[in-house]
């Protein structure tokens, strides 16, 4: 098993590594069994062997990530978000097996994972592509043995994306106050277009706050791409996750505080109840979340 608490050899970058791994975990008779288990044991092996047009006595780490990662390249179907919950419940444990199924978590999310390098490295100095490379898997890894995002209202993916880019970009925050003024100066000579980073992070935001159903619209306008917008939608988010909210409350506020506001009636209809009990829930999860906000320990 990959050691992710060393940086990659020179030799070969943390993703060629990792599909290095990845070939050899399916050359491995056992692995193929403890797929083969798992999968039944969760009552998914036969919607597994169906997309991936295979028996189900021959499913293994071959079949399991296709299942994850289907043609489009979008982890969006209910098949797929069934499988990532039950491979990061089982992550969730202490054990061999808790090992191996964050590590084909890991090898899902690889695409996402260099995604997300790519728009950490700067021009203008700093961590190579593969030391963030390694710090981006290192992440995921954590965040999928957490325990945190099998629990959480909305795409699996998106939400372990989100929790991840949050990580690295703490890590590299921190790296960059380490390194002073020099590569501040450096910073400085960037335009004041958003970044790499920035675009990023709104995405993995944006991301999560679809599948969590906080946005009116199947796709964001550029407006509704704004600062401020995205920084509602992070602390709804973070309210959910910590229980603060409801996910109904979420979108009570997200639909309501929006550059195109979701009429009460609207809203209403949609989520069976009437306008007045939606203004009513609205105005509770403004005065919660308000509460929560102002709870905090100062930074």
């Amino acid at each position: 098993m990959l050691d992710l608490s060393h940086p990659a050899h020179a030799g070969g970058g943390i993703f060629d590594r990792l599909d290095a791994e990845w070939a050899a975990l399916c050359a491995d008779t056992a692995v193929h069994a403890a797929m083969t288990e798992w999968l039944v044991t969760d009552h998914l092996a036969d919607d597994v062997a169906a997309v991936t047009d295979s028996w189900v006595c021959t499913l293994g780490p071959a079949q399991l990530l296709a299942a994850l990662r289907p043609r489009d390249g979008a982890m969006t179907d209910a098949l797929t978000d069934a499988v990532l919950r039950a491979l990061l419940r089982r992550a969730a444990g202490r054990d061999r097996s808790a090992t191996l199924a964050a590590r084909i978590v890991v090898q899902a999310m690889i695409p996402a994972a260099v995604r997300m390098t790519r728009g950490q490295v700067r021009p203008f100095g700093g961590r190579s592509f593969d030391a963030i490379g390694h710090m981006t898997v290192a992440a995921l890894f954590e965040v999928a043995c957490s325990g945190r995002i099998h629990t959480r209202p909305g795409r699996p993916a998106a939400n372990l994306a989100l929790d991840t880019l949050r990580h690295v970009c703490a890590e590299l925050a921190a790296d960059r106050e380490e390194r002073g003024e020099d590569l501040a100066v450096a910073e400085d000579l960037a335009d004041s277009a958003p970044g790499p980073a920035e675009a990023a992070e709104a995405w993995a935001i944006r991301a999560a706050a679809a599948s969590a159903g906080l946005q009116p619209a199947a796709v964001m306008s550029e407006a509704e791409a704004g600062r401020a917008r995205l920084e509602l939608l992070e602390l709804v988010l973070d309210a959910m996750e910590s229980g603060t909210l409801l996910p109904a409350d979420g979108r009570a506020i997200a639909w309501h505080y929006s550059t195109e506001p979701v009429p009460d009636a609207t809203a209403a209809a949609r989520t069976g109840t009437t306008a007045g009990a939606w203004q009513r829930r609205r105005s509770r999860a403004v005065s919660r979340l308000t509460a929560s906000l102002q709870l905090r320990p100062a930074a």
